[in-house]
């Protein structure tokens, strides 16, 4: 906007008759207002909001108090809200209109001298309407009290109404004239009967409530000799205008599961309560969550949207609205639309993406790289622009109105009171932020483009299952064309295709064909078909999963690529079809969360006090991160290595959250022990952060109770002593970590490697483990204890842990006894593992691989930490390769070429994992390299017998 300095323009309007004759008028209207006006200052502010409002000018004139008040703050003061004292019940009216006028005036007034950004109006606007509907409620819910009773439960338990605001309304975004969205609920059924009232005249809640709301919508709606105070449509109500006028929770909630549409979704998006039973109303809007939200990416609400921007264009174009700023192409409601649409597809995986307020949900997607910066940009330019437009046009005379004015005088007044030079100049501004918005709209709710005319494959999938000839498929490159095509036939005849609705099966018509295009043009045509067949399967279920790849040709084509490449994501997308959301998460192709984010995003798994929905949104979340991770190695964004890291990292969080969860179940049966303290240890390769796909996680649990006589118990109706309560702790996680749920399992947990193995306690007490450590444990127990470390529990533990870990490990040891015993255990346990042959190299237990290395390393740290305790710090391979070249346990060369042989084992295991392979490789020449570097390692100290 090219606005020039507000003093400017303030003196111009000053010479504006219009301006004189609005301070004529107040000068008239009272003689403190006259002597007021003598100030320059304030007559010139006044002449500025003339140009902007005759509605304002008119509030002045009969409330010239509250032009001294304006002068006096400048409206920073918002009036308190009005008084209805219930012996002036006729004056209710009058004192609610006069507030409403007097707290509009504020506004212009902020407004019109540039003291309020738009949002500010729109905010002031909402908390104007919400004022207002409050004290109608509290006056007439006071007066309903005393002539009918109070709605009560048979329990006795008092009822009230609760208004919900929906639109702008709800959003907090109300424009200046804008009527209010309204509908009446309460949360339970009762009657003034339970009040105490006779019975014969008593009303249950549904007509009370009704009652209560007509008189309250008459209250505020009717036109008086004061006007209005603010227009009431109560027609978003489940039936709309034939549907009861209050409804029960229970009553909405079964209309919603039933009934709802996809236009209501939208509708109550932004729903939220503003009157009444706030608390209540509150409680009613989670309920509603689901229906609103959907749990997966919901692409099939595209369709319902695309009906209503329908409607509403055919609307525009039968009455003529394109000068509609609101309605019109390029809109306000365009604006609406497009964020809602997001909101709604991706806010059921997303709940930062919930927002009822426009610009906070703009802003969350641009940073959700769901919107681009600059479109992002330009829609909120645009939004604040049209907004402020539109404001303006409805204080010009409180009229409800969206379109741009007919007369020349009304436009200049408009231009000139937002700093334009002249009504073209805010035309040419308008026409550039409407096409802005029209293209970033058509870009989401275009209709889809049919394909011109079917192809081969599309004509045989059509015929089937009656016709279509398999030479198609044989022309395609599916080979054999036979199982091919039986495979398609089958599926073709199958009750989940039979049995789809006939939009559901136009999607799939869509959408098969281009499968088949993708599959043909993979590496591997039928490998590829089988497991896309497969996942469709799953999908059919859930009609959304077709509307996603029907609406976004990219998800279609990533499907098509990482099923053909990747036997483990294609099981898991057949497995769990909510992983489809990842293929379009533009987080997927983005930077991967670090630790932090990791263990926040699953410490923020919340199920309430439902520990199967805990174990169920923590598994949905470890599914979706892995994937994530999965994906960012196959396409080759990040290394094995950080793979491994981020997927230990991922299970650390779990873990922790899994305890949490745990040590709330047994505290609420058993109480919790006064100062006792939990720790859980990583081994293997998950104290190694470099966990693989799939793999299972080596648990140690350990716990530390004060000494009291009698020892420590637990504080509950049934207590316990320490050691049960803590092993009960132990079962409890083990339990919940392999619980099967409708996501699958989380890990399946190995936990032989405890002091004394299989035959051990569970948990042991530090001092046990303490004592283990020193006195019992053999050499291998040790070397697994290279790679333990702290993963949840109490941090002030884990430091003993990790102190006692530093004083075993650190321990002197004879140089030729440890050098045996390494070597003896590792060549019996490759004698009985290694499933190596002529044609195969087994990664992990194969004659120089990785668990050679982790030997090799295991027996650097035993024999060299005492001189070196820079080598008790690290646990994962690279880490622990640097601080043995640093102590000189490792020439640098042989370290750097084992550091490049653990990257390439490791690599090739994980791509083992991904395709679902054993991990047996054929012997390529950087596995050979590998294995060259790591077995002259292994011989160099004197861990294998030397070469002959």
């Amino acid at each position: 906007m090219t606005a020039s300095p507000l003093s400017v323009s303030m003196s111009l309007a000053a010479a504006d008759p219009l301006a004189e004759r609005a301070l004529a008028r107040l000068r008239a209207a009272s003689a403190e207002a006259r002597a007021a006006l003598e100030n320059p200052q304030l007559a010139a502010r006044v002449a500025r909001v003339a140009v902007v409002s005759d509605f304002a000018i008119d509030t002045l004139v009969r409330q010239p108090a509250l032009l001294l008040a304006l002068a006096a703050d400048d409206g920073a003061a918002e009036p308190p809200p009005p008084d209805l004292p219930p012996d002036h019940r006729s004056d209710w009216g009058m004192r609610l209109r006069r507030y409403r006028a007097a707290g509009s005036t504020r506004l212009i007034w902020r407004d019109a001298l540039g003291l309020d950004r738009v949002e500010d109006t729109l905010a002031g606007s909402t908390a104007l309407a919400e004022r207002c509907l409050d004290a109608a409620l509290r006056a007439l819910e006071d007066e309903f009290a005393r002539q009918r009773g109070t709605v009560r439960t048979r329990d006795g338990e008092a009822v009230r109404l609760v208004v919900f605001g929906l639109g702008k309304l709800g959003g907090g975004e109300l424009n200046f004239s804008s009527d209010v969205d309204l509908v009446y609920a309460y949360e339970h059924d009762g009657s003034t009967e339970f009040d105490g009232r006779d019975p014969a005249r008593a009303l249950d809640a549904e007509a009370y409530f009704a009652r209560l709301g007509q008189q309250l919508a008459r209250l505020l709606d009717e036109i008086t000799g004061d006007g209005f105070c603010h227009r009431v449509d109560l027609r978003l109500r489940p039936y709309g205008n034939a549907g009861r006028v209050a409804w029960s929770f229970t009553a909405m909630e079964q209309y919603f599961q039933r009934e709802g549409r996809d236009w209501e979704r939208y509708a109550w998006q932004k729903a939220r309560p503003v009157a009444g039973d706030i608390e209540a109303g509150e409680r009613f809007l989670a309920a509603l969550r689901p229906f609103v939200y959907r749990r997966y990416l919901d692409f099939g609400a595209l369709d319902g949207l695309r009906a209503m921007k329908a409607a509403i264009s055919a609307e525009v174009a039968r009455k003529e609205l394109a000068d509609d700023i609101k309605r019109g192409p390029g809109g306000i409601r365009e604006i609406e639309f497009l964020v809602q649409a997001l909101q709604l597809i991706r806010g059921g995986r997303e709940p930062e993406l919930r927002g009822r307020r426009l610009q906070p949900a703009l802003r969350e997607l641009v940073g959700q790289r769901q919107i681009g910066e600059a479109a992002g940009a330009d829609l909120a330019e645009a939004y604040r622009f049209l907004r402020r437009l539109e404001n303006r046009l409805q204080m010009l005379r409180d009229a409800q109105t969206h379109a741009l004015p007919a007369t020349g005088e009304d436009r200049a007044r408009i231009a000139a009171g937002l700093d334009y030079p002249d009504w073209e100049a805010l035309l040419a501004e308008l026409a550039h932020h409407r096409e802005r918005v029209t293209a970033e709209f058509d870009a989401l709710l275009a209709p889809r483009r049919r394909r011109a005319a079917p192809d081969a494959l599309t004509a045989y999938w059509r015929a089937l299952p009656e016709a279509g000839e398999a030479a198609v498929l044989d022309e395609a490159g599916f080979e054999p064309a036979a199982d091919a095509d039986a495979a398609l036939r089958d599926f073709a005849r199958s009750p989940g295709v039979r049995g789809l609705s006939d939009a559901a099966r136009v999607r799939l018509d869509r959408v098969l064909p281009a499968l088949l295009h993708g599959a043909a043009g993979s590496s591997q045509p039928m490998l590829a078909l089988k497991r896309l067949l497969a996942l469709l399967h799953n999908v059919l279920r859930r009609s959304a999963y077709l509307a996603l790849l029907d609406e976004q040709p990219a998800a279609l084509t990533r499907l098509v690529e990482v099923v053909s490449r990747s036997a483990l994501l294609a099981e898991r997308l057949a497995s769990h079809p909510l992983l489809l959301d990842e293929l379009l998460d533009a987080r997927v192709v983005g930077p991967l969360p670090g630790r932090e984010e990791l263990l926040a995003a699953c410490a923020e798994v919340d199920g309430g006090d439902d520990a199967e929905a805990t174990l169920q949104a923590l598994n949905e979340v470890r599914q979706s991160l892995s994937f994530r991770i999965a994906m960012a190695l196959r396409d080759g964004r990040q290394s094995a290595e950080d793979s491994a890291r981020q997927l230990a990292w991922l299970a650390d969080g779990v873990v922790m959250r899994i305890l949490a969860l745990a040590e709330s179940e047994i505290a609420a049966a058993h109480g919790r022990i006064a100062g006792g303290r939990f720790a859980v240890l990583g081994y293997g390769s998950l104290g190694g952060e470099e966990l693989g796909f799939g793999s299972d996680l080596d648990l140690v649990f350990l716990y530390d109770a004060p000494p009291v006589e009698g020892g420590a118990w637990s504080d509950g109706a049934r207590a316990l002593d320490a050691p049960r309560w803590f092993a009960r702790l132990a079962q409890k996680i083990v339990a919940l970590l392999g619980a099967v749920t409708a996501a699958g399992r989380l890990f399946d947990v190995d936990v032989r490697l405890r002091p004394d193995g299989a035959k051990g306690l569970l948990v042991s007490s530090l001092a046990s483990f303490s004592e283990y450590q020193f006195e019992r444990a053999w050499t291998w127990e040790h070397q697994a204890l290279v790679r333990a470390r702290f993963v949840a529990g109490d941090a002030g533990l884990g430091e003993r842990f990790e102190a006692v870990r530093a004083q075993a490990l650190a321990r002197p040891r004879d140089p030729a006894k440890l050098r045996e015993e390494v070597a003896a255990m590792r060549a019996r346990m490759r004698a009985e593992l290694d499933r190596s042959d002529a044609a195969h190299f087994d990664l992990k237990q194969g004659e120089g691989g990785l668990v050679d290395l982790e030997f090799l390393l295991q027996y650097r740290v035993l024999g060299d930490s005492a001189r070196a305790p820079a080598l008790l710090r690290p646990r994962d391979t690279p880490g622990l390769i640097a601080a043995a070249c640093r102590a000189d346990g490792l020439p640098p060369a042989q370290a750097q070429a084992l550091a490049a042989a653990h990257a390439v084992l490791l690599a090739a295991g994980l791509e083992c994992t991904l395709d679902r392979r054993p991990r047996r490789v054929a012997q390529t020449e950087a596995i050979r390299a590998a294995r060259a570097a790591i077995d002259a390692a292994m011989r160099e100290q004197g861990l294998r017998a030397a070469a002959p």
